[in-house]
């Protein structure tokens, strides 16, 4: 009932036991809190929390317009809801190395088990589009070291993402993420790589866990689990996957009604209300309140009689 029992620290414990070189654990992207309990629901590794999803559920662009305040209230919101250790993206930290260390206080105090913190200079871009501008590694450094000295709970996981691929070739990103283990990052998200051998170089190259993005329309093949552990990713995000999906089901139930005039070809597609109830965990609340959960769902003949 209510939000998760598992505390932020054994989520913490938790997230640093699953991240071995190889596992591949797959993290979907929740963007809302009930979306996390669902993919908890269907057996998945953990939550990974997107800063475009952030950005696109208040209806603006991924390019940096979204507050710590947003972000770790959004992000705390969803973790709280799974028993999963969920990781948040913290774009460039929202300002210079003060505020990353403020961002990771702040994270931590909202119940996440980890963030990312990326060498992009605002206004940022999303990871997959062209025309992106980095700190220099110098400043870079110094961000990480922010975070890593802020935290209090040495298990938070704090990622470096460097999106410098796009930029300056795959040497240049062997190089930073050499740089930024080196300051203290705990993972490496090198962003917008093209195939499967620029992943393995960079497992290779490092002795920490590194994260595969596969969003869809980017510049990274959509490649399975198996392609990439083998390779020894340590784990696999899917950011907007469940955003974009859903927004084609409502897109697709809203041009039904104003074509037909009713969503009824839409409805096996759905949801069902029992399943939503389900999920939200209706008749654990009868165990604190009889009168929470007394009626009967339709489709779901153990239900209790309604009132």
């Amino acid at each position: 009932m209510l939000y998760t029992a598992v505390t932020p620290e054994a989520k913490r414990r938790s997230l640093r036991d699953l991240l071995t070189p190889g596992a591949a654990r797959l993290f979907p992207g929740a963007f809302n809190p009930l979306s996390a309990r669902l993919i908890e629901q269907k057996g998945f590794d953990g939550v990974y929390v997107s800063g475009a999803v952030l950005a696109a559920d208040l209806g603006l662009p991924d390019i940096g317009l979204t507050t710590l305040t947003e972000v770790a209230t959004r992000a705390g919101q969803i973790a709280r809801m799974t028993d999963l250790p969920s990781i948040v993206d913290a774009d460039t930290g929202f300002g210079e190395p003060m505020n990353v260390a403020r961002t990771i206080q702040e994270l931590e105090n909202a119940g996440l088990a980890g963030c990312h913190l990326e060498d992009q200079v605002n206004p940022k871009r999303c990871g997959h589009l062209d025309g992106k501008t980095l700190v220099d590694l110098p400043t870079m450094i110094k961000k990480i070291a922010a975070a890593t000295s802020a935290r209090r709970d040495p298990n938070f996981l704090i990622m470096a993402r460097t999106d410098v691929r796009s930029v300056d070739g795959l040497d240049a990103t062997v190089e930073r993420a050499k740089a930024l283990v080196d300051a203290g990052a705990d993972a490496i998200f090198p962003e917008a790589m093209t195939d499967l051998s620029e992943f393995e170089a960079v497992c290779k190259a490092i002795d920490v866990p590194v994260l595969a993005n596969m969003t869809e329309f980017g510049k990274s093949e959509l490649f399975t689990r198996d392609q990439l552990a083998e390779v020894g990713i340590a784990i696999v995000i899917h950011p907007v996957t469940l955003l974009r999906t859903a927004m084609g089901a409502a897109g697709r139930v809203l041009d039904a009604i104003r074509t037909d005039g009713s969503q009824t070809a839409e409805v096996p597609h759905m949801q069902t209300r029992a399943d939503l109830y389900g999920l939200v965990d209706y008749e654990a609340y009868n165990q604190f309140d009889t009168g929470v959960f007394n009626f009967t769902v339709p489709g779901d003949p153990g239900s209790k009689e309604q009132s």
